[in-house]
């Protein structure tokens, strides 16, 4: 069956088609505890490995909101160089064409720690090991050793982890400068250090902060929260980006070609969209992404979780462009929005305003 992931959907957002995973239906999950019912337990506490510390080991569901279309959202625009935005515009602008992970499927590199999508950590007391649907891999070495000084620059980096009590530190350096730092194309340098931390406080959830830190090019470091959800009852399956891609070739045109066939919306009518809208895999229930629709003057604009906010350009009193695509949005017999359509390479996808939202 094919699972369109949460990056699927940050696509909306990035300007792409991202790669589809698929998953096995079902395969019980050995060893964890069950409710009466038979369902996991997620609010049950975390394991603990031999050695009595928190075990990491699962299929986990990561989720870092706006910050995979946008890594520096959250920085000041001084604090981000002029030629790194102007670079990051002009990607969007392009389409994302030159997207090295997604049409010339090479690694992601830092990115993969932000993508949103599923993971297996397979962790032992001196190395923990990192799989990705895509067939990528991280190493995280705990058996003591120092970071190299002056490590061969790669795609995944070079990482190292200590315990600080319950709370696994991974720092990790050595990235090669090939890579996008997020979906929508800012850049990074081989000067690029993150620092995570780990924290497992129950069976179905892992607190996670990253923090960047690249002195050659952004300002100061920043950190971020990324959602963790563990996923159960089921297992990875590959998926590889470069079977069978056709698409590069033929990409064309401009993000701005569709402001050429702009049309003028009242505000009166664009006031009915504005709101909350939920989209819930059908496949994966478990992962919850909102996006938020708001109005100044007579523009919509949309952004996942309250950052990076993108301007909708009318097409039509119900068709909108966007830096992902086009969507439309359904109205009730009342003309009250109930919820988007988003046109995606894999089918349409049905985004629901939430229910709180929709009794206004």
């Amino acid at each position: 069956m094919t699972r369109i992931t949460v990056a699927a959907i940050v696509a909306l957002m990035s300007m792409r088609s991202i790669p589809v995973a698929a998953q096995w239906l079902k395969q019980p999950t050995p060893g964890i505890p069950r409710t009466a019912d038979g369902k996991p337990n997620l609010a049950a506490p975390a394991p603990r490995a031999a050695d009595g510390k928190p075990d990491l080991s699962g299929i986990w569901r990561v989720d870092a909101g706006p910050y995979a279309n946008n890594l520096v959202a959250d920085l000041k625009r001084d604090e981000i160089p002029p030629w790194a935005d102007a670079l990051f515009k002009q990607r969007m602008e392009d389409l994302a064409k030159d997207d090295p992970a997604t049409y010339q499927c090479l690694p992601q590199g830092p990115r993969a720690l932000v993508t949103g999508g599923w993971r297996k950590i397979i962790q032992t007391p001196t190395l923990i090991a990192i799989l990705y649907e895509d067939l990528l891999y991280r190493q995280i070495f705990v058996d003591g050793r120092e970071l190299p000084s002056d490590p061969n620059p790669s795609f995944m980096g070079y990482s190292v982890g200590h315990w600080e009590g319950d709370t696994l530190v991974v720092q990790s350096v050595g990235f090669n400068d090939r890579t996008w730092l997020d979906f929508g194309g800012h850049p990074h340098s081989e000067g690029l250090r993150i620092t995570e931390r780990f924290r497992r406080p129950t069976l179905g959830r892992i607190e996670l902060q990253e923090t960047f830190e690249d002195s050659k090019i952004y300002a100061r470091p920043w950190t971020i929260d990324v959602k963790v959800d563990l996923v159960t009852d089921t297992e990875l399956l590959e998926y590889v980006c470069n079977e069978n891609e056709r698409d590069h070739a033929h990409l064309v045109g401009k993000a701005s070609d569709e402001k050429k066939n702009a049309v003028k919306v009242a505000a009166e009518v664009l006031s009915r969209y504005v709101g909350t809208y939920e989209f819930r895999p059908p496949d994966d229930p478990g992962s919850v992404m909102l996006f938020n629709v708001t109005l100044s003057g007579n523009e919509l604009f949309l952004d996942i979780g309250g950052k990076d906010k993108q301007p909708m350009i009318s097409l039509s009193e119900v068709t909108f462009s966007t830096v992902g695509g086009r969507l439309d949005f359904v109205t009730n017999d009342k003309r009250v929005a109930t919820h988007m359509i988003f046109h995606a390479v894999e089918g349409d996808l049905k985004i629901d305003r939430t229910p709180d939202d929709n009794k206004k």
